[in-house]
């Protein structure tokens, strides 16, 4: 039996392989190996891609949403509002900062902030709004960034599963006073290793960041304030650069792989599929469907060959981690629910109608028994 893989990066590699080898070479003969053209290079395109005036790279996602909090004046005592449900590296910059992870619930149907929740969470500690553009669908930014504007908020978009995807026709990551996006290898745009980048259009935070990610030095061995070691490396500068070329032609074949798999998912008991805003373009970054006997059915679908995942089993609110700020369960019942129903199925650009028959059969097959 033929597995069908959750994402199939080494296929992906072969079909640009001659593309990225003298780029790979220009890094390596040059020793441009940290920062360096190829970077430079890369931020001048993925801005004009995502449609700002700039793009500031660093060394992961991670580190991009720390340095966009600290631009944005995110100190120790302040609070930030996000969700719970997303990647633990959302709340984990916020407590870099020596602020306060503030969740709200979920939309069940976008799994994004839902704004209804959001103004209630809102106190004079609060200092910025931190909404997570979750598997590609973007969030209603037309209410969040009403909210943010009426309480003199920051708002920072957390796009790092959002590269490409559009909100009323207008890019992800344009309508804060930055966003964040992730380069990590499995994202729609992804390295060869951790990048990430933040992009902006304010020319003073652009150059802020600038020197916060490179040990905050304006001046060469002259530091005037806290900075870190975020850079982003040359040859993975030079990757993105290779592959924002095929991103479109990427995102355009995620969108048949997600219609086929509409199409052939459509109708089965138990079953929820994702559900797409008619205000909302999204990039299909993952193709997650809930099931009430979720674990069962990814049980089902490895016994047949299909790999799948779970993105994300227990929000970040009810994260050991997270005990000290007293969240307990059923304070955010969308999200719970969610974890728990949720599975993620293959994705990738490069999917065969045989591999995606493999994956529905399976799903069809477990359904309807």
């Amino acid at each position: 039996m033929k597995k069908v893989p959750l994402q199939d990066l080494p296929l992906q590699y072969q079909t640009i392989k001659e593309e990225l080898a003298p780029e790979i070479e220009q890094i390596l003969s040059s020793a441009a190996y940290i920062l360096g053209p190829a970077v430079s290079r890369f931020e001048e395109n993925f801005a004009r891609y995502v449609g700002t005036k700039y793009c500031i790279g660093c060394g992961s996602g991670t580190d991009a949403l720390h340095l966009a909090l600290i631009a944005a004046g995110v100190e120790p005592g302040d609070e930030v509002i996000t969700v719970s449900y997303t990647f633990v590296a959302t709340a984990w910059a916020i407590s870099y900062c020596g602020a306060t992870p503030v969740f709200v619930d979920i939309d069940p149907h976008t799994y994004t902030m839902d704004p209804k929740k959001l103004e209630a969470a809102i106190t004079p500690k609060t200092k910025a709004v931190l909404p997570v553009h979750l598997y590609g669908h973007t969030c209603d930014m037309d209410e969040i960034m009403a909210i943010c504007k009426r309480h003199k908020l920051a708002l920072i978009e957390d796009a790092a599963q959002a590269h490409g995807s559009i909100y009323k026709g207008k890019n992800a990551g344009t309508f804060g006073v930055s966003s964040c996006f992730s380069f990590y290898p499995g994202k729609n745009l992804g390295a060869f290793g951790e990048a990430g980048g933040v992009c902006t259009n304010d020319s003073a935070m652009a150059d802020h960041l600038r020197r916060l990610r490179n040990h905050s030095q304006g001046q060469r061995y002259y530091y005037d304030e806290l900075g870190f070691n975020y850079r982003m490396d040359g040859l993975q500068g030079a990757v993105l650069d290779v592959k924002l070329r095929h991103l479109p032609k990427w995102t355009e074949m995620r969108h048949q792989v997600a219609k086929n798999y509409k199409l052939s998912l459509a109708g089965l008991p138990g079953l929820v599929l994702p559900e797409i805003k008619q205000w909302c373009t999204t990039n299909w970054y993952l193709f997650v469907i809930q099931h009430p006997r979720r674990d069962e059915l990814q049980k089902h679908l490895a016994a047949r060959g299909v790999e799948s995942a779970l993105h994300y089993p227990l929000p970040v609110h009810l994260q050991k981690a997270y005990a000290h700020l007293g969240y307990k369960p059923g304070d955010l019942p969308v999200s719970e629910t969610v974890a728990k129903r949720c599975l993620t199925l293959p994705m990738f650009p490069e999917m065969t109608d045989e591999q995606i028959d493999q994956v529905t059969d399976a799903v069809r097959e477990f359904c309807v028994k």
